[in-house]
């Protein structure tokens, strides 16, 4: 069984896989290179088998399963021991690999891992998706270690460190096979956006762990199939992002803490429409009907989950929006957990 498959999911990313696959390929040693092709349209394939035929596996799905369905359906052909599920717009440094994977074997209970995330474009600073690990507020609002909403840090080594986290960014995501698999995998419902915050939360509430690992580093793009204010990302964020909250908070806080996070939603609208975004206005409209429409399905998988413990470690309990905006709190190091 191979150890560790790296395995890049594609969709019309021809020209993210021409100019960052070479760097998977040279900086990462032993490791399997797959590329799962979500139907792409372009010529990807085509690139693929001309430049890489003898050098990585190919895995061509048939339709676009979206990011959760393209990752669930081709991991399970795969067998190894640790998957890495890498964006194609990420840039990978020498030795990326190693201490995430060392970090694995010194712990048993670790589940997944990222590294430290820095933005291609401007590589002093962090990137928005992910940054230096993940977590979420009280009402189940995401932020990262290196990024508070559209806040970026610089990178002056203030988090060179181990340690744990709520949870692991999907555009380089390191996961146990085994936790992978008996976890669920990643929610197809969600199609893509904060599945890896629903992955990580179950993981967290099956009592095992999410770290950040510092010694690692990759440069991610972002934005390489939606950009940050497409209004199909905004959509899928606040659509998923209350489906979070159904499936995760206990009952005794879900019925104070869903009410509250719509009505923070309905507010994000009206910003959107001020700014001058009507279509991402329009977009948090549309999410929650879609979670409305969507709810009996959401509370069978609460139903289904209802085993697993609801108490997790890294939980931020204030409500970040008011540390952000009103306190003026700008860097995870202000915050007070």
């Amino acid at each position: 069984m191979t150890e560790v498959a790296v395995v890049i999911l594609n969709y019309n990313g021809r020209s993210f896989l021409q100019q960052f696959l070479p760097s998977v390929m040279a900086h990462s040693g032993d490791a399997k290179i797959i590329v799962a092709d979500n139907a792409s349209t372009d010529d990807s394939i085509a690139f693929l088998e001309k430049e890489y035929s003898d050098s990585i596996e190919i895995i061509r799905l048939e339709k676009n399963l979206g990011y959760c369905g393209g990752y669930n359906y081709s991991l399970k052909l795969i067998e190894a021991e640790y998957f890495v599920l890498l964006n194609s717009d990420v840039e990978v440094t020498s030795g990326w690999i190693t201490p995430v994977i060392q970090e694995f074997k010194a712990n048993p209970l670790l589940a997944a891992a990222q590294p430290k995330v820095l933005y291609y474009n401007k590589k002093d600073y962090f990137e928005y998706a992910g940054a230096v690990g993940g977590f979420v507020d009280m009402l189940g609002y995401p932020f990262c270690r290196g990024r508070i909403f559209n806040n970026l840090e610089k990178d002056i080594g203030q988090y060179d460190d181990n340690r744990t986290i709520f949870w692991a960014t999907g555009a380089c995501l390191f996961i146990r096979a085994k936790d992978f698999h008996t976890s669920g995998g990643l929610d197809e419902d969600f199609f893509a956006h904060m599945e890896e915050i629903d992955l990580c939360w179950r993981l967290n509430r099956a009592g095992r762990q999410v770290k950040y690992v510092g010694e690692s580093k990759v440069y991610h793009v972002g934005g390489g199939t939606l950009s940050k204010s497409n209004p199909r990302k905004t959509f899928l964020n606040f659509r998923n992002g209350l489906s979070l909250l159904i499936k995760n908070l206990p009952s005794h806080s879900l019925w104070w803490k869903l009410p509250l996070r719509i009505s923070l939603d309905y507010f994000a609208s009206l910003v959107f429409l001020i700014q001058g975004s009507p279509k991402d206005s329009w977009a948090v409209i549309k999410a929650h009907l879609k979670f409305f429409g969507n709810l009996g399905a959401d509370l069978k998988k609460r139903e289904q989950l209802a085993g697993l413990s609801y108490r997790v470690s890294q939980q931020y309990p204030r409500l970040l929006t008011v540390d952000f905006f009103l306190l003026r709190k700008r860097t995870f190091k202000s915050l007070k957990f």
